[in-house]
């Protein structure tokens, strides 16, 4: 497959300070692999299933090394069953354990949805807030390295519509160490989203406890005046780019939020961030009807409807299925010449 990254055991480039802090690059796979191994090191309750996790490593190569390492009663395959998965987490959490499941591809996490809604998510709510289920569910999603049909969607607002989970994914290394590190010390169900076009980014990383981030909280990357860009996972660089871009070519000043958490949503951060600028430009690869954008559109007309210049916009993947591989980044995901071309045309509008 062309998206299987190389099977090496994940390794960081640089140096550790006194502090704890890691300093140099690394790839947020391998990023991703570390706060797995940190976090097994650390409780016995730690547990990682799914399928081909083990010896194979996963199919990104995400979890290489780690059976080896930690032995296969920590570490250890599944069934093609998403379904079961769930509820063998689900089970495991009740008696005490603090499961990493690992659904395999973002199309195949359908099949777990019904123990993941049904069960997962109501756990607290049913016992009256005495019992939680630390589960961690990890789904590599999203388009970009030619996958076939089920293995590059994006079922982000399936899950972020439902009560009683955390939806959370990271668009760089450093982000994503801290925030799997923060899903996986949770008392309650969390969704952790993989973008797979960003396995291979590479960026400087540092240990959670040294990084002043909240996973409940989005982030301002970048400072801007004249209009709100926002975005999450996989289209944050675009976002990053596009606002470059938009300094360059339309001498605009453009902020750029990246939501980090889709569930639930940081509408202060949001909000604020809106009111500033008084625009908004929304960026997802999920269709556009019924997606996360949306709904943030939504949150942003009730609350910053006086201060608003323009109407809120959005750039998103179309409301068809995933085109078929070698057109997808052409002609479905929102480029960077799209982003630019919904923020030209916000800046120019009026009420």
């Amino acid at each position: 497959m062309s998206e299987v990254a190389p099977n090496t055991a994940a390794t960081t480039t640089g140096t550790t300070t006194g502090t704890g802090t890691t300093t140099g690059t690394t790839t947020m796979r391998e990023a991703i692999n570390r706060a797995l191994a940190d976090a097994l090191e650390r409780d016995p309750k730690v547990l990682l299933l799914g399928e081909d996790i083990g010896a194979l490593g996963g199919i990104f190569r995400v979890t290489d090394g780690l059976q080896a390492r930690f032995g296969g009663e920590r570490v250890f395959d599944t069934p093609s069953a998403e379904a079961g998965i769930a509820g063998v987490a689900l089970g495991l959490a009740l008696a005490g354990f603090r499961p990493i499941a690992e659904f395999q591809f973002d199309g195949f996490a359908w099949p777990g949805l019904d123990q993941v809604v049904s069960h997962l998510a109501k756990y607290r709510m049913r016992t009256k807030g005495r019992v939680g289920l630390a589960v961690t569910i990890r789904i590599p999603v999203g388009a970009g390295l030619q996958g076939k049909e089920h293995h590059a969607e994006s079922p982000e607002t399936a899950f972020a519509s439902v009560p009683g989970l955390r939806v959370v994914t990271p668009s760089n290394p450093a982000d994503a160490y801290a925030l799997l590190t923060q899903a996986i010390a949770d008392p309650d169900p969390v969704i952790f989203l993989e973008p797979k076009r960003l396995y291979q980014a590479e960026g400087p990383t540092t240990d959670s406890a040294t990084r002043d981030l909240s996973m409940t909280a989005a982030g301002i990357l970048r400072d801007g005046s004249d209009l709100t860009l926002l975005a999450y996972g996989g289209m944050v660089p675009r976002a990053l780019e596009a606002a470059d871009r938009a300094q360059q070519d339309l001498d605009a000043s453009v902020q750029v939020i990246d939501l980090r958490c889709l569930a639930p949503l940081d509408v202060a951060t949001i909000t604020q961030a809106v009111a500033s600028t008084g625009r908004a430009v929304l960026v997802h690869e999920a269709p556009r009807t019924l997606g996360l954008g949306a709904e943030i559109a939504a949150r942003i007309t009730e609350d910053c409807f006086d201060q608003l210049q323009a109407p809120v916009a959005r750039v998103t993947g179309y409301d068809t299925p995933y085109a078929p591989p070698l057109l997808q980044d052409a002609a479905w995901i929102p480029t960077v010449e799209r982003i630019l071309e919904a923020i030209a045309t916000t800046l120019q509008r009026r009420r």
